[in-house]
């Protein structure tokens, strides 16, 4: 099948349940994770579960760190699939996805996955009540070799180093807790064991899988630096979810989609008229931006080095971003468009209902709504 760029968008907002037809809708984002930065997750989900929006907690869902080491929200009771499902399948893969170079491994002279493995067991260690990142970071970095560990010079102190120690979490067991006024990692469930060795194939081809249903159509490069590692590394994982996975040719270029959605390839439904999207949204998520926005001045504007935007996503295209301001119980949202464009306009009623999600995602009120 030869899809063009406007028909993968359609289907990879289907996909991820932006149509918001029901609530079974995001369950394809959700059995993947969605990343946590603030309200961000609520609102992901605002644009896509009919009905008052509702915090992940709030779903019952919990949040670990996992992908690339970053918290993501996850249905309750997965933390043993993803702890397995992340493994790296060997050094190498460890080494890539710890963002270590050669000369990094040669200088710490600790194999990538012993690293891991050695984090996740300072973890099982000293967790055994709640705690903050920073005191978990000082209980963990006095049982760790000193080369996992750097001088903080703002602290006077020394801490682990802050992605092996995220990556050596969920190995451990450990969730995270952002109920309260500082996020806090919570103690490893009762039996808990600990993946050894490296990752399964097999194993990985569930997170393979899994992405690749809200990724998809993806290449196996660009689904690679989704993972954090690369394509070379991944293939033995991508090669074990064959069975679930077709290709696809977009632009020419070769992608993977899940077997069973090639229906839904070949004849996406239209896209939302209107969705206000969240800083990393699951489908701002992807590594091939270009797909979903070709132009490169805008690609700038929407994902910068620092302090990302939203986006304003309409009829298929992202024609801008917004930007909340919150004071006291109320919520300001600033619209750009690009390139001057005209719409949405600032009276469209879609554009309204949409703020008005977002500010419920945050329990706060929409106060005004700017368009620029």
């Amino acid at each position: 099948m030869d899809v063009s760029r406007e028909r993968a968008v359609a289907f990879r907002i289907a996909a991820q349940g932006l149509g918001r037809v029901d609530d079974d809708g995001a369950a394809a984002v959700l059995d993947l994770g969605v990343q946590h930065l603030g309200p961000a997750a609520a609102i992901a989900l605002a644009a896509r579960v009919p009905g008052e929006p509702v915090t992940p907690a709030d779903r019952g869902l919990e949040l670990a760190w996992t992908h690339r080491g970053a918290p993501h929200w996850h249905e309750a009771g997965s933390l043993r699939r993803w702890a397995d499902a992340l493994r790296p399948l060997d050094d190498d893969d460890a080494a890539a996805r710890l963002v270590w170079s050669g000369p990094d491994v040669e200088r710490i002279g600790i194999a990538p996955l012993a690293a891991i493995d050695q984090v996740a067991a300072a973890f099982a260690a000293v967790l055994t009540a709640p705690m903050t990142k920073g005191e978990a970071s000082t209980a963990v970095s006095a049982v760790l070799p000193r080369a996992l560990q750097y001088d903080c010079v703002p602290c006077g102190a020394t801490h682990v180093r802050d992605q092996v120690m995220r990556l050596g979490a969920v190995p451990a067991g450990i969730g995270l807790d952002p109920g309260g006024r500082t996020l806090r990692l919570t103690p490893a469930p009762t039996g808990w064991t600990p993946p050894s060795g490296p990752g399964s194939p097999d194993a990985v081809a569930g997170l393979v899988a899994a992405a690749v249903r809200v990724l998809g159509p993806v290449t196996t490069a660009d689904l690679a630096a989704w993972v954090g590692t690369s394509p070379g590394l991944l293939r033995p994982a991508v090669e074990a979810a064959a069975e679930d996975l077709r290709q696809v040719t977009v632009e020419g270029r070769r992608a993977w989609v899940a077997a069973d959605r090639l229906d839904l390839l070949a004849d996406p439904p239209t896209p939302p008229r209107l969705r206000l999207l969240p800083p990393f949204d699951p489908l701002l998520a992807g590594r091939d931006r270009a797909l979903l926005v070709p132009d490169p001045a805008r690609r700038r504007v929407l994902w910068p080095a620092l302090g990302h935007p939203g986006a304003v996503l309409a009829d298929g295209e992202v024609v801008g971003t917004w930007r909340p301001q919150a004071s006291g119980k109320k919520l300001t949202l600033a619209v750009t468009r690009f390139d001057g464009g005209s719409w949405p306009g600032p009276d469209d009623e879609a554009l309204h209902d949409e703020a008005q999600r977002v500010a419920a995602a945050r329990s706060l009120r929409l106060a005004r709504l700017d368009v620029a």
